[in-house]
C-alpha cells in the first residue's frame, strides 16, 4: 500500500517496507518494552501467567495480522497498529489513567490514545535527527483514531479531542474528521478479541469466575457444549483453551464476513474511500456484535469490577495521585534529567511534563518511587 510518508523525510529501507520498518521501531522502543511491567487487569506480581500489555498487546497483533491476511489488507500496518495501540497506557490500566485523568482534571485531562501519539513522536529519544521514532501518517492516523473519527459528524458525542493530538494535527494533519484506514479498524477489532477471550481466562485462573458461571453467557455456553460434546469430560484450564480458541475463530471469521459484505456494497477503489466512508468498513456481524456485549457485561460485572480487583485498583489509583501530586509539590523528588524539563516550563506545559514521566513508569517502578517518598505506601497484593 502506497503511504503518505513520514514528517520528517527518510531513505526508504532496501530491505523493509515502511510498515515493516514502523513495526521495527516500535518493537525496539523503550515505551514497548515497559509494557512488560504495565498491567492488564491483573497487577503482573499478582501471578506470573496472567497477561500484561505487553504479552496483550502480542496476542492483538496476531489476531489482526491473521484478519488482515484473510481480507488481502497490509498484514504489516495492521500489525503494528496493534503491537502501539497500547504505548501510552500508564502503570496499573485504566486505574492509573483514572487517577491521571483526575490530576490533569485543569490541565486537559489524560487520554492513553493521545499519550501513544506522545511516545512515539515525542517521548522517544534516540535517532539523531529527530524525537520520536517518526512513523509513517498512516501508522499516526491509526494511533489517534484507534475508535474512530475524533471530528465531524462521525466522532463519538461528547468526547472531546486530547490537547496533545490537536497540537500534533496542527503540524501534521492527521484528518482526524475521517474514519482511519481498514487496517487501523482491523487492529482495534483485535484488541476486543484479545481482551474479551484473554479476561476470562484470566479471570477463571484467578478463581474470580467459574466454569459454571461462564456457561451462563450464551455465546461462551454455545462454544462449551461443542467442547463437551468434542472431548467429553474435559477439565480444568483445557476447558476455557478450548472455547477461547473456538470463540477467537468464530469472532475472527464473523469480522471477515462482515466485513467482505461492507467492502462489496461500499466498493471503495482506494485507502481514502475507505477513510471518507460514512461507516466503518471493518465490524463485527450485528449478531455477534450483540453477542458481544452480552460477554463484556458479564465480564464487567464479574471480573472487571470484582471487588478483588477494585480493591488492588483503588490502591493503584491512590499510588499515581500521590505520585502526581508528589512531584507538582516538590520539585526535587524529580529525576534531575526530568526536573530541568519540568520547572522552566509555564502551566499547563510543566503539568504535562510531569505527567509524561508518572505515565511512563511501569507498576513495580510506580510502587518503588512511592516507597522512596512516602512512608506508608498501600498494599497492592
Amino acid at each position: 500500500m502506497a503511504g503518505r510518508g513520514r514528517l520528517y523525510r527518510e531513505d526508504e529501507s532496501p530491505g523493509r517496507s515502511p510498515f515493516q520498518r514502523d513495526r521495527d521501531r516500535v518493537i525496539h522502543a523503550s515505551a514497548f518494552r515497559r509494557l512488560t511491567y504495565k498491567t492488564q487487569v491483573f497487577i503482573p506480581h499478582e501471578g506470573d501467567h496472567y497477561r500484561t500489555r505487553l504479552t496483550h498487546s502480542l496476542e492483538v497483533a496476531q489476531i489482526a495480522r491473521t484478519i488482515a491476511r484473510q481480507l488481502g489488507l497490509d498484514e504489516d500496518l495492521a500489525e503494528t497498529l496493534a503491537l502501539a495501540h497500547d504505548l501510552g497506557h500508564p502503570p496499573f490500566g485504566h486505574a492509573g489513567e483514572r487517577a491521571l485523568d483526575r490530576a490533569m482534571a485543569g490541565h486537559g485531562g489524560f487520554d492513553h490514545n493521545a499519550q501513544s501519539l506522545a511516545v512515539v513522536t515525542r517521548l522517544e529519544k534516540k535517532y539523531a535527527r529527530f524525537d520520536g521514532l517518526n512513523l509513517t501518517w498512516e501508522t499516526l492516523e491509526g494511533l489517534v483514531k484507534h475508535n474512530g473519527p475524533l471530528l465531524g459528524t462521525q466522532a463519538a458525542k461528547g468526547s472531546p479531542v486530547d490537547s496533545t493530538i490537536l497540537a500534533y494535527d496542527r503540524r501534521h494533519p492527521l484528518a482526524l474528521d475521517l474514519f482511519p484506514s481498514a487496517e487501523a479498524q482491523i487492529a482495534a477489532l483485535a484488541d476486543d478479541i484479545a481482551y474479551h477471550n484473554h479476561d476470562l481466562d484470566d479471570g477463571l485462573r484467578a478463581g474470580l469466575i467459574t466454569l459454571e458461571d461462564v456457561a451462563e453467557v450464551n455465546l461462551t455456553e454455545r462454544f462449551m457444549a461443542e467442547v463437551a460434546v468434542t472431548h467429553g469430560d474435559l477439565t480444568g484450564p483445557r476447558v476455557i483453551y478450548e472455547v477461547n480458541r473456538r470463540l477467537i475463530t468464530a469472532m475472527v471469521a464473523d469480522i471477515v464476513a462482515e466485513t467482505g459484505r461492507r467492502i462489496a456494497t461500499q466498493q471503495p477503489a482506494s485507502a481514502d474511500d475507505i477513510r471518507s466512508s460514512s461507516e466503518a468498513v471493518a465490524a463485527f456481524s450485528t449478531p455477534l456484535f450483540a453477542e458481544l456485549k452480552d460477554l463484556r457485561d458479564f465480564l464487567f460485572a464479574r471480573v472487571w469490577r470484582h471487588e478483588r480487583v477494585m480493591r488492588v485498583m483503588r490502591s493503584a489509583e491512590a499510588v499515581v495521585s500521590d505520585l502526581m501530586q508528589r512531584y507538582r509539590d516538590d520539585r526535587n523528588a524529580l529525576p534531575e534529567h526530568w526536573r530541568e524539563q519540568a520547572w522552566v516550563l509555564p502551566e499547563p506545559e510543566r503539568q504535562r511534563t510531569i505527567l509524561d514521566y508518572v505515565a511512563g513508569m511501569t507498576d513495580r517502578f510506580a510502587i518503588a518511587e512511592h516507597r522512596r517518598l512516602f512512608d506508608a505506601t498501600p498494599d497492592l497484593g
